[in-house]
């Protein structure tokens, strides 16, 4: 037999003994031309499976960027006492003494006067009516938050609430004209490889977008109990905290959170809580103000394989149980300590961080199957889910605004004041005695603060006349008196620490 004669045996069977040697090659020709034309329609498939990337973003940019917003937050920051100079010590009745103590507090008060703190952050508008998200890192200590549109309009914003394990916050604005939104996706959809955008405020420079692909998905980066960030290498940096990060689909699949680097710079590293997390959360947050979350009531550690042996697990899996909490559910349901917790409510626990997670996504209330090794066999236990015990505090801690417990707080000047209070005299540490009107705050770049007036002290009298002060409206009667009257500036008479002092402040630079 000749080496032309050799086919392939479902081509061979359709080659009579009597063709020709060039029947013989036609047939051979065909065969190759038909395993090109298959090996071709697999390419086609495979690059067809292998999505493309898009040739611009424009449109998709030009869709969310509306929605996306800037976070601009204020603080109150009163510096420490670090520049504060030692006063001599001079013996009890010296002549130098009042002079030294003079000298030295006045100093102390040009060293630390009150200065306001801003930061920047991103947010995402995902309700009409005026819901944004944010992180709560972004607003947290903030006595006032702004929201700033795409067109450079600034709402000012109230905290509706937040949840500092997720770092998640809710606010809202009030807008006479109707604000685009967008909508969340399921980040359980998105793959490593997959396309993503963010858009943020990095350094304050506005919405800004940058693009890459999804690195990791489940990323523990110790930030908190429940973490299963999505990494991506799309460019974000400081400021693009609180955006979003969408699909190509347009929808939100992570809130951009945190980056790795160590020059505080984007290195292709950025982190943010997956869609699916976020959002049973922020529903919470806009009903209570604060996150409900189940609460099994157990101290848990990792299983590893030294562990899985000693107990007769086939392998290192679940959710090791070294601690019951009194009268918690875990305990009414009969979890004890040594258990291995294998599956909660039909989900399993394939390593210990799952079982948290779990956890807090089940509602509150909810009657569940826990399933558990124990003694070498596995048990199914029924427990009641109770809800978090720290969840129950009230956390909120909202913006500070200029109204007090009493409702009769007053702003003008750059002074907020408030008459004395019980809470008042023990928050700034007065005596029982301490009467009139107090400022509890002094705005930055105020004639106040010019002034070195610092939160805590008493207004007693006003005026030329030099009234006594009895109410904050009393004061603010006053400077519109005397703006009325064009009046360059008001003369005040404040009382700090037992010392008394007058103060001109001026009209002209006021802000109410």
């Amino acid at each position: 037999m000749k080496n032309s004669d050799l086919v392939p045996a479902y081509v061979a069977r359709h080659v009579d003994s009597n063709h020709t040697k060039s029947e013989a090659g036609k047939s051979l020709r065909v065969w190759f031309f038909s395993l090109f034309v298959i090996a071709g329609a697999i390419l086609v498939s495979s690059t067809a499976f292998a999505k493309a990337p898009p040739a611009s973003f424009a449109d998709l940019a030009a869709k969310l960027l509306p929605a996306v917003v800037n976070i601009s937050t204020t603080q109150a920051v009163k510096r420490d006492g670090a520049t504060k100079q030692q006063r001599p010590q001079l013996p009890p009745g010296s002549p130098f003494e009042e002079f030294f103590k003079e000298f030295f507090d006045r100093q102390q008060q040009r060293n630390t006067p009150n200065r306001r703190a801003t930061s920047l952050g991103s947010g995402f508008i995902i309700d009409p009516s005026g819901l944004v998200v944010t992180n709560n890192h972004v607003i947290e200590g903030a006595d006032e938050i702004s929201v700033i549109l795409q067109d450079d309009t600034r709402l000012k914003a109230e905290l509706v609430g937040r949840d500092a394990k997720t770092d998640l916050a809710i606010l809202r604005v009030k807008s006479k004209k109707k604000l685009p939104y967008v909508k969340f996706g399921n980040s359980d959809k998105s793959r490593v490889g997959d396309w993503v955008v963010a858009i943020g405020n990095p350094f304050g420079l506005g919405g800004t977008v940058t693009a890459g692909i999804i690195s990791a998905r489940a990323r523990n980066i110790n930030a908190g109990p429940y973490d299963d960030f999505i990494q991506s290498d799309a460019s974000i940096n400081k400021g693009n905290s609180g955006g979003p990060m969408f699909n190509m689909a347009g929808e939100v699949i992570g809130i951009n959170t945190a980056i790795y680097s160590p020059s505080g710079g984007s290195v292709g590293i950025g982190f943010a809580i997956p869609a699916n997390l976020a959002k049973p959360i922020i529903a919470q947050l806009t009903k209570f103000g604060r996150a409900r979350r189940g609460w099994l009531g157990v101290r848990i550690q990792t299983v590893t394989e030294e562990l899985a042996d000693s107990l007769g697990l086939d392998k290192a899996r679940g959710a090791l149980v070294a601690d019951v909490t009194k009268d918690g559910p875990a305990e009414s349901s009969k979890i004890q300590v040594g258990d291995v917790i294998l599956s909660f409510d039909g989900k399993p626990i394939v390593e210990m961080r799952n079982l948290p997670r779990i956890v807090a996504e089940t509602e509150v209330g909810k009657d569940v199957k826990v399933d558990v090794w124990r003694k070498g066999r596995k048990v199914t236990l029924d427990a009641k889910l109770g809800e978090f015990p720290e969840d129950k505090k009230p956390v909120l801690a909202k913006a500070s605004s200029k109204k007090t417990a009493d409702g009769k707080s007053v702003t003008v000047l750059g002074l907020t004041m408030a008459p004395v209070t019980d809470e008042l005299r023990r928050r700034f540490k007065l005596g029982k005695k301490a009467e009139g009107v107090i400022i509890t705050k002094v705005a930055n770049d105020s004639p106040a603060s010019e002034k070195h007036i610092r939160a805590g002290s008493i207004i007693r009298k006003i005026g030329p006349e030099q009234k006594q002060v009895e109410s904050p409206a009393q004061v603010k009667d006053k400077v519109e008196s005397a703006r009325k009257a064009k009046l360059k500036s008001l003369l005040f008479l404040i009382e700090r620490g037992g010392d008394s002092r007058f103060v001109a402040l001026r009209l002209s630079k006021a802000k109410s």
